[in-house]
C-alpha cells in the first residue's frame, strides 16, 4: 500500500463521529438520571444499552461538574453483595436563567435542573426598544442570582414569539414588538457574561414538555402556541425541527375560514389576529366584560359566573381546535400540547377545543404542563435543552 494511503486511518472523520457518540451518550445517560432518579448505575446501562463501564465513567464524570450526586440511602441487590449507591441530579447547586419576552412584559425566571421555577419577576416594557427591554432583563436576571442561594448560573435561556433564529442567536422579526435582525445573543451575553441560547417560544416549550412534561417520552409532539402571539412547533424523534434559519412553525398568516378580524399583512381572517389575546381582550371590553388588556381578567370574570366572558373563551378555543385538527391532517403526531388561556384554565374551554379537533384524536391533546409558569419555563428551557443535549460541556464558569 502506498504511503500516501496512510494518513486516511488519522482523518477527522472518526473523530467527529466519536465526538457526537460521546456527546449522545452522555445526554442518555443524564436524560435517565432525571427521568428515573434515585437510579443505580446498572439500571442506568440497561436503559440505556451501554456498558456499566461507560455509565459509570459518565457518572463520575457529572459527579465533578456537580450535576448529580449520590443518594443518601444504598440499595441491595436481594439483599446479598456489595450495596448499590443510586445517583440522583444534584437540584441544589446551579440554576439556569431564563429570559421570556412578551408583547406587555418581559419575564424573568431562575429554573433548576428538574426544570422548577425558584424565582422569577415580570418587567413591564416602558418602550420596545431592543437594547432597553434586553437591558432591563439583564439587571433583572443580575438582581434574582443574587438573592438565589443558588446564585451559579450555568447559563441564560432566552425565548420568544415571532421569527427566532437559534443558530445565530438572533431575533430576526417580531411585528408586534417591531424587532428585526436583533442580536440577542450578543447583547445579553455581554451584559450578563454567561453563555445565552437563544430560541423560539413555540420550540422552547417542546423541550419543555419532552424534558419535564407530560408527554415525555412521546415519538411525536405538536405544540400550538395561541398568545399574542400565534405559532407552532413540532417534535418528532426527540428533535425539534427548525428548518432553514429557524422559521418552521409560522403559522401566523394561515387563513380562517369565515374569520372577520383585518390583518396588518393586509388580509382579513388570518390566524394570529383571529385568535390572538388582543382580539379577546377587545371583543370582551366591547361586551363591556372588562376595561383592560389583561386576558387572565376575562378568565376571572367567567370564572365569577359572567356568561359572556365564558362563552368569549370557549368560542376562542374552539377556533384554536379547528387550527389543531388542520395541523394533525398534515403532521399526524403522537401528542399535541396546547398552550391556549382557556384550555389551560377551564375544563369547559379544553371540552370544546377536543370536541373541534374530533373524537378519535381528543385524547391526544393536553393542555401545556407548565400552566402557572408558561414563559418563566419557555425561557430557562432553552438553557435547560442545551444542557441535557451535551451536559459535558456545562459552563466551567459556573463550577
Amino acid at each position: 500500500m502506498p504511503r500516501t494511503a496512510a494518513p486516511l486511518l488519522t482523518s477527522p472523520i472518526p473523530r467527529v463521529a466519536d465526538s457526537d457518540r460521546r456527546r449522545t451518550s452522555a445526554s442518555v445517560v443524564l436524560r435517565s438520571v432525571l427521568e428515573h432518579g434515585p437510579v443505580a448505575r446498572s439500571t442506568i446501562a440497561r436503559l440505556t444499552g451501554l456498558s456499566p463501564a461507560s455509565v459509570t465513567d459518565y457518572c463520575a464524570r457529572f459527579a465533578e461538574l456537580g450535576l448529580i450526586r449520590e443518594s443518601a440511602a444504598p440499595r441491595r441487590s436481594k439483599g446479598v453483595g456489595r450495596p448499590h449507591l443510586p445517583v440522583d441530579l444534584d437540584d441544589s447547586r446551579f440554576v439556569v436563567g431564563g429570559v421570556h419576552v412578551a408583547v406587555p412584559y418581559t419575564t424573568v425566571a431562575l429554573l433548576d435542573l428538574r426544570g422548577r421555577v425558584v424565582a422569577r419577576t415580570e418587567v413591564k416594557h416602558v418602550g420596545t426598544e431592543p437594547a432597553r427591554v434586553l437591558g432591563r432583563a439583564a439587571e433583572a436576571l443580575a438582581a434574582l442570582l443574587a438573592g438565589s442561594p443558588r446564585g451559579r448560573a450555568l447559563g441564560v435561556g432566552f425565548a420568544a414569539g415571532g421569527w427566532v433564529d437559534r443558530d445565530s442567536g438572533t431575533v430576526v422579526e417580531h411585528q408586534l414588538l417591531g424587532w428585526r435582525e436583533v442580536q440577542v445573543r450578543k447583547v445579553l451575553g455581554a451584559r450578563t457574561g454567561l453563555p445565552v441560547h437563544v430560541d423560539g417560544h413555540a420550540r422552547a416549550l417542546v423541550n419543555a414538555e419532552r424534558l419535564f412534561g407530560r408527554a415525555r417520552g412521546s415519538r411525536s409532539v405538536l405544540h400550538l402556541f395561541a398568545g399574542n402571539v400565534v405559532d407552532s412547533a413540532f417534535a418528532t424523534h426527540d428533535e425539534v425541527h427548525h428548518g432553514p434559519r429557524s422559521q418552521a412553525g409560522a403559522i401566523a398568516h394561515l387563513p380562517v375560514p369565515g374569520g372577520t378580524e383585518p390583518c396588518a399583512c393586509g388580509r382579513v381572517g388570518c390566524l394570529q389576529v383571529e385568535l390572538s389575546e388582543r382580539t379577546l381582550c377587545r371583543l370582551a371590553r366591547e361586551a363591556g366584560v372588562v376595561n383592560g388588556v389583561n386576558p387572565m381578567h376575562v378568565v376571572s370574570a367567567a370564572a365569577a359566573g359572567d356568561p359572556v366572558a365564558g362563552r368569549l373563551l370557549r368560542e376562542r378555543s374552539r377556533r384554536v381546535g379547528r387550527a389543531v385538527g388542520l395541523l394533525l391532517d398534515v403532521l399526524n403526531p403522537e401528542r399535541v400540547v396546547v398552550t391556549e388561556i382557556g384550555a389551560m384554565h377551564r375544563a369547559d374551554c379544553l371540552a370544546a377545543l377536543r370536541e373541534e379537533v374530533g373524537a378519535d384524536r381528543a385524547g391526544t391533546v393536553s393542555p401545556i404542563s407548565f400552566t402557572d409558569s408558561v414563559l418563566a419555563v419557555a425561557g430557562g428551557s432553552v438553557a435547560l435543552d442545551v444542557l441535557y443535549r451535551d451536559p459535558l460541556a456545562a459552563s466551567p464558569e459556573a463550577i
